[in-house]
C-alpha cells in the first residue's frame, strides 16, 4: 500500500461577533435562537421586506474549497425553489467577512425532538404530522431533492402544521457523509456521552448511508420510518451503547413492533413503519407518495385499519349498527339464495395509466376529456412552431393532429363529444373530431376558456377584465352573460362551466388580488346570480353527481355541491396532488373531468431548460446553472448579468452573475413575475406581474436593495417587452386591445399610444437602437411572421422573416436582426436603417433553441459584439409530463 500524503490543516476565518443590532447584508440581528451541528441560528429582521427571518450561520468550512462553495450555492438555489406548506422556505444565502449564512423562514413552535421528550404522540397527532412530512418529502423528491438528514430535530411543529427544516443542506453545505467518510455524524448536535451512547443522526440513517453508498429518496423513507417509530413509541427504533453497536443494530436488527409497545397503535401503522425500515432499499416503499397514501388510508379508515378502543370509541355504536346490518344482510342472502351472492357483479375499480406526450411536442395547454370520457383533446405546439389541436382516443396509443386548426387556443367539447370549439384568427370556431373544415361561430378576440351547454349555447371568457360572453353554437352575435359587480371589488369574470341543466353555469368573479375570487352560479335565462363562496380558486369544473372541482396549491380538490339548491355542502377534500399549471398561469390548472374519466398533468407544465452560451456557429461556450423552469432571458447593458424568470409553482425573477455563475432571487412576491427588461443604464429592471389581478408593470433597482414599485397601471391588461435606448419609452402589449403593440411615454401621462393594432395577435415589440423603428411579430398572414415598421405608425412596414418567425431582437449596434424561425432555428438578417429600411436574406446561425409560445419573447439574448448568444435549450431532463388518465375515478369517492 502506498503511504497517505499528509495534508496541511486549513483554519477557517473566525466568525464575526453577532450581537443584537449587528448586520449581515440587509438583515439586522435581533438575538440568538439556538445552535446545531451546522452552526448557530439567529432571529433577524429583513430591512428590505420588513419581515422576521431566521439566519443560520454555517461552520466556516465553505471558504476552504471553491468546488464546495459552488455546490452549496447551486443546491441552495434548487432548495429555495421548493414551495410547499410543510417545508421551511429558504429565502437567501450570503457571505460576509468569512461567514456563510442562510436566510430562512422564521418559525414559531417547538421541534419534534423537544416534543418527544414529553413522550410519544397520540395517534391523531402522529398521523397528522406523518402525512404532512410525507407530503413534503413527496414534493421535494419529485423535484430531485433528497433530505439526507431527516430526524426529529429537523421537524418543527407550528400552529400551521409540521415544517421540514434544512432540506438537502446536509449535502449542500458539504456536511453530508460521502463514501468512506462515516467517522462522524453530519449534523450531530451533541458529542458522545460518557457511556459512549450515540444520540445524533446515526439513529436515523439508512443502511446504505452507513455503508458509504449514495443516498436516494428511499434513504429518506428509512429515516422517516425511524421518526414515525419514535413518534408512536417514544423510543428510538435502533439503539446501541457504542457507535459500532448502533451501526450494527441498524444494519442487522429489526425493532420490536410498535403494537407491542403501544396498545393504541393499529397494525396498519406497524406495516407502514416496518416497510420503511426494510434493510434493502428495493424492499421499501419506492416513493414518499406511497407512504403518504398509506398514512392517509390509516387516518381515514379508522377501525378498518385496526384502530382499537379508546381511539375508536366514538365509532363503536356506529360500527355495532353496521355489524347488525351485515348480519341481517347475510341472513337475507341465505334466504334468497347463495347463488345471488356468488353471481353479484364485482365492484368497479379505478384504472390509472399515462397518456404520453406525442413526439416533437414542446408545449401543451390544458388537455380536456370529452363528456363521454373516451377522448382527450389539447392544444399543442411542435418543434416547427405550429400550434394546433390534437385528439387522442383512450383505446388508441397515438395522438392525432386536427387539420386546419393552426393557431388554435384551448378547446372545449360539445355535449355529444363529437365536436370541439376553439379560438383562432380572432374567431370562435368549431370542428368535428372526425375531420372536416372548421366553421366560424362568431368574431372574437378571446383566447380564453369556453363551455358548451346542452341547450346549444357556448359561454367563453375573454380577458380578466371582461364579462363572460354567450353565443349560439350554430352562429350568431355574442352577448354578455355576466355582469361585473364592482361594488364588492370584482374586476372581471372568468372560467365558465355549465351545470347539467344547460341553463345554470359556474364561473369566477375575479378581484384585484390573484388569490381571491368569488365562486358564483349564473343563469343564461336571467340576470340572477348566486354567490357560493369567496376564496382562492383556480379554473373550475362541475363533476356529476355533485362536486365542484378546482385546484388549490397544486392539490386537486372536490367540493360537494347540491346542483338542485345551488348550495355547497361540507368541506372540500383532495383527489390528487401536484397538478400542473398550464398556459403560464398558476390559476389555469391542468385537469379535466367527465362522469367516468379524470385526466390531469403533474409536475411542471413545461419541460426544464438549460441556460447556455453559444457562439455564432452554435458551439457551446458556457453553461449557466442547472436545468430548471426558465421562461425569459434578458442580458444587462454591460453584459455582466442575466435576468431571468424561473420557477414552477411560483415564478420569480432571478439575476445571474455571468462570470461567477451565481444566481440571486430578485423578486419575492407570491404572484408571478416575468419578462424582465433592463433600463438603458442597467440601474433598474421593469417587469410584468399579475399581483393586481391583471398584468401590470413594476420597477425595481437592479441591485435589489429597494422594494419594487408600480410603474405603469392601466385598466387594460398590459405587459412590458422593451425599453428604448434613450430611456423615455416602453414597448408594451395590451391584450384587451386585440393583442396590439403600444408605447408608453415615461415622461408624459403614461398613456398607451398605438403602434401596431390590426385585430390580429401582435407581440414581441423591440425598439431599434436609434429608437426610430419597431420590430414585432403578428399572425395576420395565418402564421407568425416578423415585421419592422416606423415607431410613427402608418408609415409602411417590411416583412423580415420568410418562413415563419417570432421573438425578434436587434443587435446592440443596429446592424443585424435576429428571430426564431420554424424548426427552432435562430436566424440573422443584415439591416440598414438609413435613409430607410434595407433588409438582407435571413441566414441560419444555429438550431435547437427553445421557445415559449407567448408574445413577450425573451427566449434568448445577444452580446454587444454579436459573438455570444444566451439561449434556453431543452434539457435532457425536460420531458413534458404525460397526462395521467384515471378511468372510473368516481369510485374513489365511494370510500368517503
Amino acid at each position: 500500500m502506498g503511504r497517505a500524503e499528509a495534508r496541511p490543516a486549513v483554519v477557517p476565518s473566525p466568525p464575526m461577533s453577532l450581537q443584537p443590532g449587528s448586520r449581515l447584508g440587509a438583515y439586522e440581528i435581533l438575538g440568538p435562537l439556538g445552535a446545531g451541528g451546522m452552526g448557530e441560528v439567529f432571529k433577524a429582521r429583513d430591512t428590505r421586506l420588513e419581515r422576521i427571518v431566521a439566519i443560520k450561520i454555517l461552520q466556516g468550512h465553505l471558504a476552504v474549497s471553491p468546488e464546495t462553495r459552488q455546490r452549496f450555492e447551486r443546491e441552495a438555489r434548487v432548495i429555495s425553489s421548493l414551495n410547499h406548506p410543510n417545508i421551511c422556505t429558504l429565502f437567501d444565502i450570503g457571505h460576509q467577512e468569512g461567514m456563510d449564512y442562510l436566510v430562512m423562514e422564521y418559525l414559531e413552535g417547538e421541534s419534534l425532538a423537544d416534543r418527544l421528550m414529553k413522550g410519544a404522540l397520540t395517534l391523531p397527532e402522529l398521523l397528522k404530522v406523518g402525512t404532512e412530512i410525507a407530503d413534503a418529502l413527496d414534493r421535494a423528491h419529485r423535484q430531485g431533492l433528497i433530505h439526507r438528514d431527516l430526524k426529529p430535530g429537523n421537524i418543527m411543529l407550528t400552529k400551521s402544521g409540521a415544517k421540514l427544516l434544512d432540506f438537502g443542506l446536509a449535502r449542500a453545505t458539504g456536511l453530508a457523509p460521502s463514501a468512506g467518510e462515516m467517522t462522524a455524524s453530519p449534523t450531530m448536535s451533541r458529542p458522545l456521552t460518557a457511556e459512549g451512547t450515540i444520540v445524533g443522526t446515526f439513529q436515523y440513517m439508512a443502511p446504505e448511508q452507513l455503508e458509504g453508498k449514495e443516498a436516494d429518496p428511499r434513504s429518506d423513507l428509512f429515516s422517516f420510518g425511524a421518526v414515525l417509530y419514535e413518534m408512536a413509541t417514544g423510543r428510538h427504533a435502533f439503539e446501541g451503547k457504542s457507535q459500532a453497536s448502533l451501526i450494527a443494530s441498524i444494519l442487522k436488527e429489526t425493532p420490536p413492533p410498535i403494537s407491542s409497545i403501544s396498545s393504541v397503535s393499529p397494525p396498519a401503522l406497524d406495516k407502514i413503519v416496518m416497510r420503511c425500515l426494510e434493510k434493502d432499499a428495493e424492499d421499501r416503499y419506492q416513493t414518499a407518495r406511497d407512504v403518504l397514501l398509506e398514512l392517509r388510508w390509516v387516518a381515514d379508515a379508522g377501525s378498518r385499519a385496526g384502530i382499537p378502543a379508546p381511539v375508536a370509541a366514538k365509532r363503536k355504536s356506529r360500527e355495532l349498527l353496521a355489524w347488525r346490518l351485515v348480519a341481517l344482510a347475510t341472513t337475507a342472502a341465505l334466504i334468497f339464495g347463495v347463488n345471488g351472492i356468488l353471481n353479484r357483479p364485482k365492484p368497479v375499480k379505478p384504472i390509472e395509466f399515462l397518456a404520453p406526450v406525442p413526439a416533437g411536442i414542446v408545449f401543451i395547454d390544458t388537455p380536456k376529456i370529452s363528456p363521454d370520457g373516451t377522448t382527450i383533446a389539447f392544444s399543442a405546439a411542435d418543434t416547427t412552431g405550429a400550434q394546433r389541436l390534437w385528439v387522442r382516443r383512450l383505446e388508441s396509443l397515438d395522438s392525432t393532429p386536427l387539420t386546419n386548426t393552426e393557431t388554435a387556443g384551448r378547446p372545449c367539447w360539445s355535449p355529444d363529444s363529437k365536436s370541439l370549439a376553439f379560438m383562432s384568427d380572432a374567431k370562435l370556431k368549431k370542428v368535428s373530431v372526425d375531420g372536416g373544415p372548421p366553421q366560424t361561430i362568431c368574431e372574437s378576440k378571446s383566447r380564453g376558456d369556453a363551455s358548451w351547454g346542452n341547450r346549444g349555447t357556448i359561454l367563453y371568457d375573454g380577458s380578466p377584465q371582461d364579462s363572460i360572453m354567450r353565443v349560439n353554437a350554430g352562429g350568431g352575435t355574442p352577448a354578455p352573460a355576466t355582469r361585473i359587480d364592482r361594488k364588492i371589488g370584482e374586476t372581471g369574470s372568468a372560467w365558465p362551466a355549465f351545470l347539467p341543466d344547460g341553463r345554470h353555469f359556474l364561473f369566477l368573479g375575479l378581484t384585484a388580488k390573484p388569490d381571491e375570487s368569488f365562486l358564483k352560479v349564473g343563469d343564461i335565462e336571467s340576470d340572477k346570480v348566486v354567490t357560493l363562496q369567496k376564496g382562492n380558486f383556480s379554473r373550475i369544473e362541475y363533476a356529476a353527481p355533485g362536486y365542484i372541482i378546482y385546484v388549490r396549491e397544486r392539490a386537486l380538490l372536490a367540493q360537494p355541491f347540491d346542483v338542485g339548491s345551488l348550495k355547497l355542502k361540507g368541506d372540500p377534500f383532495p383527489i390528487v396532488d401536484d397538478v400542473a399549471a398550464g398556459g403560464g398561469t398558476s390559476s389555469n390548472a391542468d385537469f379535466s373531468t367527465s362522469r367516468s374519466t379524470l385526466i390531469f398533468r403533474g409536475g411542471a407544465a413545461g419541460g426544464l431548460t438549460q441556460l447556455i452560451v453559444l457562439d455564432r456557429e452554435g458551439r457551446e461556450l458556457q453553461t449557466l446553472g442547472d436545468p430548471m423552469n426558465v421562461y425569459n432571458i434578458s442580458l444587462s447593458p454591460d453584459g455582466r448579468r442575466l435576468a431571468t424568470s424561473r420557477g414552477s409553482a411560483n415564478v420569480d425573477l432571478w439575476i445571474t452573475d455571468i462570470a461567477r455563475g451565481v444566481s440571486s432571487r430578485f423578486t419575492f412576491d407570491p404572484a408571478a413575475e416575468f419578462t424582465p427588461v433592463w433600463s438603458p443604464d442597467g440601474s433598474k429592471i421593469a417587469f410584468n406581474s399579475d399581483r393586481l389581478g391583471r398584468n401590470a408593470i413594476f420597477l425595481k433597482d437592479s441591485d435589489g436593495v429597494q422594494a419594487e414599485s408600480l410603474l405603469v397601471e392601466s385598466t387594460e391588461r398590459i405587459g412590458v417587452a422593451d425599453w428604448s435606448r434613450d430611456g423615455r419609452y416602453l414597448a408594451v402589449i395590451a391584450a384587451e386591445k386585440g393583442g396590439g403593440v403600444y408605447t408608453v411615454d415615461l415622461q408624459g401621462e403614461k398613456a398607451l399610444r398605438p403602434v401596431v393594432v390590426t385585430g390580429f395577435l401582435e407581440g414581441d415589440p423591440r425598439f431599434s437602437p436609434d429608437g426610430r423603428w419597431m420590430l414585432y411579430s403578428t399572425d395576420e398572414s395565418g402564421r407568425r411572421e416578423v415585421y419592422v415598421q416606423s415607431v410613427q405608425a402608418g408609415s409602411g412596414k417590411w416583412q423580415v422573416s420568410t418562413d415563419g418567425g417570432r421573438d425578434p431582437r436587434w443587435s446592440r449596434d443596429g446592424k443585424e436582426i435576429y428571430f426564431i424561425a420554424s424548426n427552432n432555428r435562430l436566424m440573422a438578417v443584415e439591416v440598414t436603417t438609413e435613409p430607410t429600411i434595407t433588409l438582407g436574406t435571413p441566414i441560419v446561425l444555429f438550431k435547437s433553441i427553445s421557445w415559449d409560445p407567448d408574445r413577450y419573447g425573451g427566449n434568448y439574448d445577444v452580446s454587444a459584439d454579436r459573438q455570444r448568444f444566451y439561449v434556453r435549450r431543452t434539457s435532457g431532463m425536460s420531458e413534458l409530463p404525460a397526462t395521467t388518465v384515471v378511468v372510473n375515478w368516481m369510485e374513489r369517492f365511494k370510500k368517503r
